[in-house]
């Protein structure tokens, strides 16, 4: 029997996987390819898209496409101006919205989107079930920026936030179904937009593709990982920067920092290049496991954001025990104390660092109870199945 189609929407192309979205997406992709749906995967592409054949033939049946237009400074400026939220200008394109019109019309019996921002290449109403995937409370991301912030930046921040809010709620109610990525947001979602149809699924990890490994003898590496071009992770590195490592600096000279991630800001990396010869950013990495495993020490200094990180569950994989504040493994279910340190000021950050250079059996014990977790519960196998049973009821 024919299996329902499936048209998944992103609003951008998927590879190379380079952030936690593109991550979580592919992950749940993967475990759907061949199973109750076949699957239609739409996107802009850019022009080396032929060398990413083989991994857009493990996550969809076919993939259309369309070719892209970049925004200018003008058109984010007056974006700034205008009703819509700012990070919605760069996903609009009128090639977009035709390709996924052509593409409901051969016949879709179920489209999903991916992000909120995704509605700008939809049809103003579906006529078909639909699906919205969420990654994060994005209203909730650009309030938490507006706190952290001061000066007319502020207000910025502020403004965005309304217009995200407004935003996020008129694209929410459109769809039959909403997925959320943690318990939390599942909540945040359904109180703040008054939703009755928001279903969960859980965060998961490669177990495979993130071998254990055991601990060192003696721990001089602190790893961070994440875009360097996402707002969330430049604060929170200028924060482990200006207010963490100073304390650190001062009590163990020789524990080095690597920030992997593409595209750090240049002032960022001079200013950490002036602070502390012992700070290096990699840039973007084809492939983030060597750079784990040269590590003994996982930290996530976030304090804005929202949805979940997969950078937390990744570090675990592979055996690293992690210092974050509560934001930076928000909604991951994780005990602090038992799969993570927690620490939300700078003080109690720096020592935790500090606790764990020092401490060996403290290591081994947070790697083996975090990778242990993640073995009993999370699984890309597992996620798969609990998307496509919301896809199934949609």
């Amino acid at each position: 029997m024919t299996r329902p189609r499936l048209l998944f929407v992103s609003p951008r192309f998927l590879f190379p996987l380079d952030e936690g979205g593109k991550i979580r997406t592919v992950g749940v992709l993967r475990a759907m390819l061949g199973g109750a749906f076949d699957i239609t995967l739409v996107s802009p592409a850019p022009p080396n898209v032929a060398d990413f054949k083989p991994e857009l033939r493990s996550v969809a049946d076919r993939f259309v496409s369309w070719t892209p237009t970049k925004p200018g400074l003008l058109d984010k400026g007056l974006g700034v101006l205008g009703s819509l939220p700012v990070s919605t200008v760069s996903d609009q394109s009128i090639a977009g919205r035709a390709v996924v019109q052509d593409q409901i019309a051969i016949r879709a019996d179920v489209i999903v989107a991916d992000f909120p921002h995704s509605n700008v290449l939809l049809p103003n109403k579906l006529a078909i079930s639909s699906v919205m995937f969420t990654h994060n409370v994005e209203a909730e991301i650009l309030e938490r920026h507006a706190a952290v912030t001061k000066g007319w930046r502020r207000l910025v921040w502020q403004r965005e936030a309304r217009k995200m809010a407004r935003f996020e709620r008129a694209v929410l109610r459109k769809f039959s179904s909403v997925v959320a990525v943690s318990q939390k947001d599942a909540v945040a979602l359904s109180e703040r937009y008054g939703l009755s149809n928001v279903h969960r699924i859980d965060t998961g990890v490669d177990l495979d593709f993130y071998p254990f490994q055991e601990q060192r003898a003696r721990a001089d590496v602190v790893v961070f990982s994440g875009a360097m071009d996402s707002r969330s992770n430049i604060d929170g590195i200028v924060f482990l920067l200006r207010e963490v490592w100073p304390i650190v600096a001062a009590a163990r000279p020789a524990v080095r920092v690597r920030i992997v991630g593409r595209n750090p800001p240049a002032a960022l990396v001079a200013e950490a290049g002036v602070a502390f010869r012992t700070w290096r950013f990699t840039g973007f990495v084809e492939d983030i496991r060597p750079n784990l495993q040269a590590g003994d020490i996982s930290v996530i200094p976030l304090r804005v954001g929202s949805g979940t990180r997969l950078k937390a569950f990744e570090a675990m994989a592979i055996g690293l025990p992690v210092v974050s504040t509560t934001l930076g493994v928000e909604g991951l279910g994780l005990e602090p104390g038992t799969h993570y340190l927690a620490a939300d000021r700078a003080d109690t950050f720096a020592q935790a660092i500090i606790r764990l250079v020092d401490d060996l059996a403290e290591r081994k014990r947070l790697a083996e109870t975090g990778r242990a977790l993640l073995e009993a519960r999370y699984s890309w196998a597992v996620i798969g199945r609990q998307f496509e049973e919301i896809c199934r009821q949609a």
